[in-house]
């Protein structure tokens, strides 16, 4: 069935932690770990030898650290990199810079650098691989232009003094998995500071990541972005990214509100775009514009036709040519209620026009 097995080299510092990750991946069938390699530099030399489909790639090393290695290797010989990262914050900041470099995922090490408890994450980093063998890589240059701070004064009294709750209000619901980082953070530093509707993001990422990714968001758009905390009242120009772990769930009462919900994950995920689609639908009187771009799996599908039962909403689907993983926008397009198909630097746009229409 499958023309050849997937070619893999893992690198990290640790002996232990290669044995591990290399021990994991071998009980795939379709994947072949065909060397390993200590440290960045070590790691270069290898993808030369080797040639391998994917690269697992511990992002603190010696001698050349993962970053490194990924910037080189993305000028040299772009191939899909998967970084393994600790949950500390620092972790979490370099997991999303290996992103912005041109990563396609991050796994996060349970307990640090040397996670006796990988096994853990052992599905998660299998079924990683396995899709990253598939991915399409980002066009490289896109050292996006959110690299220029844009509007970081941010009018904050103006942006807070916003209503929400008022007649057809609109809120803008997004959801993203693999790839989404860079996905989001195209899209979020199109958008305008005045955009007259709140957006509220789902990305599949583990507790502590969604913190820092909303910091950086928010450092890169004129929107003031941060993450979602129980209570929040929803505010146009604010963009709310759903904590690791926790549902978002939409209240509506004289203004829009959020309330972290722990139910149990839906289809693995929580937090789910279904769920924060699904809660959504049943706001009255609010028009709603539901964007899902690349990832794997199917989230957001389900909720795109909850959403539409009760009417409402328009819908944009992050086109093939720009999905890392063209999963849960094949998906959604499936139910036949995609009302726009969009490349990742038109998104925005589309956006904006729903917004003010």
């Amino acid at each position: 069935m499958h023309r050849h097995k997937i070619k893999v080299l893992v690198v990290d510092d640790s002996a232990f932690m290669r044995k591990l990750v290399q021990e994991f991946l071998s009980e795939n069938e379709r994947i072949a770990v065909v060397g390993t390699a200590r440290n960045g530099e070590d790691a270069i030399a290898k993808v030369r030898l080797l040639k391998p489909d994917v690269i697992t790639m511990d992002v603190e090393m010696p001698v050349m650290s993962g970053l490194e290695a990924l910037k080189y290797m993305m000028k040299e010989n772009p191939l899909p990199v998967i970084m393994l990262s600790s949950t500390t914050r620092k972790g979490a900041e370099n997991a999303l810079l290996a992103m912005d470099y041109g990563a396609v995922d991050f796994i996060a090490k349970p307990s640090g650098t040397i996670s006796l408890d990988l096994h853990l994450v052992k599905k998660e980093l299998i079924q990683k691989v396995l899709h990253a063998a598939e991915a399409s890589l980002p066009s490289q240059p896109e050292r996006s232009p959110a690299r220029i701070p844009v509007n970081t004064s941010k009018n904050k009294a103006e942006i807070t003094d916003s209503k929400v709750g008022r007649p057809n209000q609109t809120i803008i619901l997004i959801g993203t998995s693999t790839g989404g980082p860079r996905a989001l953070q195209s899209v979020l530093s199109a958008l305008p500071g005045n955009l007259k509707a709140p957006v509220l993001i789902v990305q599949h990422m583990p507790p502590g990541f969604t913190k820092s990714l909303a910091q950086r968001l928010d450092q890169l758009s004129a929107l003031h972005v941060k993450e979602a905390e129980e209570g929040d009242v929803l505010a146009d120009g604010h963009a709310y990214v759903a904590p690791g772990d926790f549902h978002l769930n939409i209240i509506q009462g004289t203004r829009l509100s959020l309330s972290l919900s722990k139910e149990p994950p839906i289809s693995g995920h929580r937090p789910s775009v279904d769920f924060m689609f699904e809660s959504a639908s049943k706001l009255k009187n609010i028009k709603k514009i539901a964007v899902i771009m690349t990832g794997m799996g199917a989230d957001g599908s389900k909720g795109l036709v909850q959403l539409n039962h009760n009417g409402q909403t328009q819908s944009i689907a992050e086109s093939k040519e720009t999905c890392v993983v063209y999963g849960m926008p094949k998906a959604a397009h499936a139910t036949g209620l995609i009302t726009y198909n969009e490349p990742l630097d038109e998104i925005a746009k589309r956006i904006v026009k729903l917004a003010e229409g």
